[in-house]
């Protein structure tokens, strides 16, 4: 969990240095005079990237904190049994940066070998860091995401250093910064001009709607610092709102994020979790079938085919498409079977005959604000499954909708005009979805052959290549239905109460 990427004001700095100890009396001083204690001692926070490390260690512990083996050393000494895997690194796309770990097999692995076990102890739930299983479900259900609640937790231990038992850990998650394996930081933590390299696509919006949603938790955090009693307890002085401010929290929510792990088949206190050895030390990978899997006292991953020793190993990442995998996880996968973009159609809610044809529309399994699904390789099917829904929407004459009310199934009578006004519209919103953006799909091809890209822009462009690839597919679907009427030329019949598409 990487706190200090953004570059901070000192008065914001201070938070990221190990607390210093004050009396329940003091505490309120402690607040209001703690950018007077720390601004000298702590101005290193903004040249070294790991803030763990005290400023006096010297080069030969530091390099050994350094090592790959250390978080694996670590778990072998609090319970970890023999496994089939090592650490190994490879260099950052930034030479800022540190290089990334990665788990590797150890051995050659065969499919159903398990790759390794980590033992409950190692593993960190809400039910661990709230103490109580209740006030675990009662917070995310009412107030804070899992992912709130694990980063508040962390951040609480980072803050004790060496102190904490999950140091080992934690230094591992401000090595990967969140990056994953050689990936980029998400989105969320992107300044507005390089947000610019998602303009047209639907992410940006995305982004910018997420990133509210983790500053309104933000605003709950204090309430959940009084409700659950373990953390009470163990910090009873530090009030999460004026301990982190928005920034240092948005970045320990992300970087949670791109390496929390959801079990099956366990309580809701236990299906979120951080595993040591898991994301972002294991790479996703779209087409892979293993997972993370809770297994009586323990979390174990099953490989799904087979390893040479020294290769990285691989999990699954669920269903997700590339614009969710950019959010969560700072990547795209070029070979995701799970891509798609979102078509939403929606009813003319001032057409007389509104209340008909969304009765019509919600007997044949759609509704008035309808999202349709455009899976990569399957364009030409999606723009069939919407005909159906637009054509209920260009029906005028009553005499025509009481036969449709009639009717059984989604077929909606459609003149060759009718037929032709629908498929206008769709090829047009295409057309306008791909003018949104500012390059060309043939732009973006040329762009990723450049070596010096910057790795924020390149997996920007490689999730619009991929998004307008679709929509290319659809409008080439669509122009391929237009040609298939009987007269193709024929002039499209007029829609005063079209339904509209987003």
């Amino acid at each position: 969990m990487e706190l200090t990427r953004l570059s901070l004001p000192l008065s914001h700095q201070r938070f990221l240095s190990p607390p210093i100890p004050h009396s329940p009396s003091s505490s309120s001083s402690f607040f209001k005079n703690s950018h007077r204690r720390c601004r000298r001692s702590y101005c290193f926070a903004s040249s070294n990237p790991d803030t763990l490390l005290a400023t006096g260690t010297n080069r030969k512990k530091k390099k050994e904190d350094d090592t790959g083996g250390d978080l694996k050393s670590w778990m072998h000494e609090n319970g970890l049994p023999p496994c089939k895997v090592v650490l190994k690194e490879k260099a950052s796309h930034d030479d800022t940066h540190k290089p990334i770990h990665y788990v590797a097999a150890s051995e050659d692995l065969q499919v159903g070998d398990v790759a390794f076990s980590v033992p409950n102890s190692l593993v960190v739930t809400l039910e661990r860091v709230l103490g109580n299983e209740t006030i675990a479900e009662l917070l995310t259900t009412n107030k804070l995401s899992e992912l709130a609640c694990l980063a508040l937790y962390l951040m609480y231990e980072k803050k004790q250093g060496k102190k904490s038992f999950w140091y080992p850990f934690i230094r591992e998650l401000d090595r990967q910064r969140g990056r994953g394996q050689l990936a980029v930081e998400s989105p969320l933590l992107w300044s507005e001009s390089e947000l610019t390299y998602l303009t047209g696509s639907p992410t940006k919006a995305d982004v910018l709607q997420r990133a509210e949603g983790i500053k309104k938790e933000y605003n709950e955090l204090d309430t959940v610092w009084f409700m659950a009693g373990s953390l009470f307890q163990q910090y009873p002085y530090d009030i999460p709102t004026e301990a982190f401010p928005y920034e240092i929290f948005k970045q320990a929510f992300v970087a949670v994020q791109s390496c929390v792990v959801h079990l099956q088949k366990v309580s809701l206190a236990r299906r979120f979790a951080l595993v040591p050895l898991g994301p972002p030390l294991l790479a996703y990978c779209s087409n892979c079938k293993a997972m993370l899997a809770a297994v009586d006292d323990a979390v174990e991953l099953v490989v799904d085919r087979p390893y040479k020793a020294g290769d990285p190993i691989v999990v699954w990442c669920g269903p997700q498409p590339n614009s969710k995998l950019l959010i969560n996880y700072g990547f795209v996968d070029e070979d995701n079977s799970y891509d798609r973009l979102v078509v939403e159609a929606a009813l003319n809610t001032e057409d007389p005959q509104y209340q008909d044809k969304r009765m019509v529309a919600q007997r044949n399994g759609k509704l008035s604000i309808q999202v349709f699904h455009v899976r990569v390789g399957n364009e030409r099917e999606a723009v069939a499954d919407m005909l159906p829904y637009l054509r209920l929407g260009y029906v005028s004459d009553p005499s025509e909708m009481q036969s449709v009310i009639s009717s059984q199934g989604p077929v909606c009578p459609a003149s060759p005009c009718m037929e032709r006004a629908v498929l206008d519209q769709l090829a047009d919103y295409f057309k306008t979805r791909l003018a949104g953006y500012p390059t060309t799909l043939a732009e973006d091809e040329s762009m990723l052959t450049e070596g010096n890209l910057n790795p924020k822009k390149r997996v920007a462009t490689q999730l619009v290549r991929m998004e307008k690839k679709m929509l290319h597919a659809c409008l080439q679907a669509t122009i391929d239905f237009i040609y298939q009427l009987p007269d193709h030329s024929v002039s499209p019949c007029p829609a005063p109460y079209a339904p509209s598409l987003r």
